[in-house]
């Protein structure tokens, strides 16, 4: 029987949700049938978000109605969502980092005889689902020493061990390797032949393309429409999403390559970077990417200082530095985006222009004092260029969408005029309309003079947007693309699991 067949399992219609000053979702519209994978699209903000959490009982709908089953059900909870056989698996991990891998799997389900519960058992079916997920992770491993892959495989494990008849993914393959998502790609068709509906929330296109059946498209907290997947363009898809066209997905400007800017010789830090030389040229968007584990961030974090090479040496402009902390490669003019900018780039709770005036205090303040007035103004300059959608500097950094805090990273690395920047992952978890803006920065960056550092996981954004490729693979650097141009995916993969 054909998706097309099957009668809805969820109905949700006329679906408002009102905040202070937000009206977030307005009249929204979802049907997911039974055996399909349903791709919710749109920017962020769009209200993808608010709607899941609805259906994970973290909100209630001021208006409107979900039917499951076709009889109507309110969800006031996680339990009530449980009980009613939706399990969610959000963006941001809710793992406890002291608990192990299956103790974090089976949280809040620990069946016990006389008070002792069955490890055994659930070690043995923690493998099970560890093993269908295509991985090899050991399951008594505390949480807080597993990668960040590692990491979201065990909430995907989470998830499926709830035998949930409906499953909403939210940026599920953001932090994996491409193996791993072939892996969650086959457990997702697994699921569909057992008649599961699945929501699948992706930023990334081409994955809607290999795994999903029909398209919903929110903008602006407003059902837009839904499609076969297929059925539209790629250009109108993204068209629906962002409300007007953008002509080219990876809109590369060739800017003047001039002389080196950062040159880094034979570093080495344990197994992680081995060996690794990389130069950075002034107006050149260097691409850096491999396989998760491969070594790219851990480059990274030694240009920019935290982490210490255990040898080898950089050189800015042709003078040797020494980079011992961040703050000797800030003042140096190296700045990093973070691959983790929620946990490494930004504090949450403070507001918006304390997290941009963090690097920058000396610039506004005299004698101890923070001028927050030129603080806010400097904040201001930037917001405007970035079109940062907010209510205010004041806001909490934790309130805005994932694009828009990537945006609030870049303009604190920007008051600084740094001439080398490090993006590791610019675009992950950010819809396509920030993306386009994101990449129209590094045009503008590049034809500053700067020299930039693209890491990304995304080869279509790599061969997309980079000048010259290098490749890393097990912390080393397997090869280097410098006709990008003429360069596959199939050319880096090679290169990648050399």
């Amino acid at each position: 029987m054909s998706v097309a067949e099957i009668s809805p399992l969820l109905l949700m219609r006329g679906i408002h949700k009102r905040f202070p000053g937000v009206h977030a979702l307005k009249g929204v519209d979802l049907e997911l049938r039974s055996g399909e994978c349903l791709a919710l699209l749109g920017e962020n903000g769009a209200g993808k978000s608010t709607l899941i959490k609805m259906l994970g009982g973290a909100h209630q709908p001021d208006e409107g109605e979900i039917r499951l089953h076709g009889k109507s059900i309110q969800i006031q909870g996680p339990q009530d969502a449980l009980a009613a056989g939706v399990a969610v698996i959000y963006q941001e991990f809710n793992l406890v980092p002291w608990l192990s891998a299956r103790e974090n799997i089976f949280l809040g389900q620990e069946p016990s005889l006389i008070g002792i519960l069955p490890a055994k058992k659930e070690r043995s079916r923690a493998r099970e689902l560890f093993s269908q997920l295509g991985v090899d992770i050991d399951p008594e491993t505390l949480c807080r020493d597993l990668t960040v892959a590692q990491q979201q495989i065990v909430e995907i494990a989470k998830a499926l061990a709830t035998n949930a008849r409906i499953l909403v993914m939210d940026e599920p393959s953001a932090a994996l390797s491409q193996n791993e998502i072939e892996g969650l790609f086959t457990v997702i068709r697994g699921l569909k032949e057992k008649d599961i509906g699945i929501i699948y929330i992706s930023h990334r296109l081409d994955e809607i393309d290999t795994i999903c059946d029909r398209a919903t498209v929110l903008r602006d907290g407003e059902y837009i429409g839904t499609s076969k997947v297929g059925e539209l363009s790629r250009e109108e898809l993204i068209q629906q999403m962002v409300g007007r066209s953008i002509e080219q997905e990876f809109p590369k400007e060739r800017a003047e390559i001039g002389s080196t800017l950062l040159l880094a010789k034979n570093l080495y830090r344990g197994k992680k970077v081995r060996d690794v030389s990389i130069e950075i040229k002034s107006g050149e968007i260097l691409g850096l990417t491999g396989l998760v584990g491969s070594g790219r961030t851990e480059t990274a974090r030694i240009l920019f200082g935290a982490d210490m090479a255990e040898s080898g040496s950089v050189y800015l402009d042709g003078q040797p530095i020494d980079l011992h902390t961040p703050r000797d490669a800030i003042s140096a003019g190296i700045c990093l985006l973070t691959e983790d900018r929620k946990s490494q780039g930004l504090i949450l709770p403070q507001s918006i222009r304390e997290n941009f005036g963090l690097p920058n205090l000396a610039r506004y303040s005299s004698r101890g004092w923070i001028n927050q007035e030129t603080e806010r103004n400097a904040f201001n300059r930037h917001a405007e260029k970035l079109l940062i959608k907010m209510t205010g500097p004041e806001q909490p950094a934790s309130n805005l969408s994932g694009g828009n805090q990537q945006k609030v990273v870049l303009a604190k690395w920007l008051e600084r005029d740094a001439r080398v920047l490090l993006f590791d992952e610019p675009t992950r978890g950010i819809d396509v309309g920030a993306k386009y803006e994101i990449y129209q920065l590094l045009n503008r960056l590049a034809a500053q003079g700067k020299g930039i550092l693209m890491i990304s996981s995304e080869l279509p954004e790599v061969l997309g947007m980079s000048d010259r490729v290098i490749v890393m693979h097990e912390g080393r650097i397997k090869g280097e693309i410098t006709d990008v141009g003429k360069a596959t995916q199939e050319d880096i993969l090679r290169l990648a699991v050399a």
